[in-house]
């Protein structure tokens, strides 16, 4: 009974992979779109019980707003889409680690599970509000990391050049 028990689990596990590369694939695509409008390339997806209910990027430079940050995009549109402020059994998929300022908002939203690809050394919630989210919500980190890392360096890569 034991080895099937870990053999569900096991699939279990690759099924939750499998559909966080999915939905981290999908925030990538708006990153690259961040990235086309010279924005700091991050992308944000929320999805809602195996569907997307908002897809954001960056936007600070665009609406010359310093919260215009893609996890603050996603949980607007999000709000908007499920017609409510809070998205409780919702994750947030986001290519970078997010700040302590989105971290409270996504806190706030009461996120159930955040799933981000590379960390955020510089600003990241971890190092500067690690208690910013709800406390039951659960942290993925490392999903399609070293594509969100790449598509960061060669922005700032370019930035450097010009």
């Amino acid at each position: 009974m034991a080895i099937d028990d870990e053999k569900n689990h096991d699939k279990k596990r690759q099924e939750e992979q499998r559909l966080d590369e999915k939905f981290m694939n999908i925030a990538l695509q708006e990153a690259r779109q961040a990235a086309m409008a010279n924005e700091i390339p991050i992308g944000a997806v929320i999805v809602a019980k195996g569907r997307v209910v908002s897809r954001a990027h960056n936007l600070t430079e665009t609406l010359c707003d310093v919260t215009a940050h893609a996890e603050m995009q996603a949980i607007t549109s999000a709000a908007n889409t499920i017609g409510g402020k809070y998205l409780y059994g919702c994750t947030l998929y986001v290519t970078v680690e997010p700040c302590p300022m989105c971290a409270g908002a996504i806190g706030w939203a009461q996120i159930s599970r955040v799933v981000y690809g590379c960390p955020d050394a510089k600003r990241g919630f971890r190092e500067y509000a690690p208690r910013a989210l709800h406390p039951k919500a659960t942290v993925t980190e490392g999903v399609l990391c070293e594509e969100c890392k790449a598509l960061m360096q060669d922005f700032f890569r370019k930035k450097r050049v010009r």
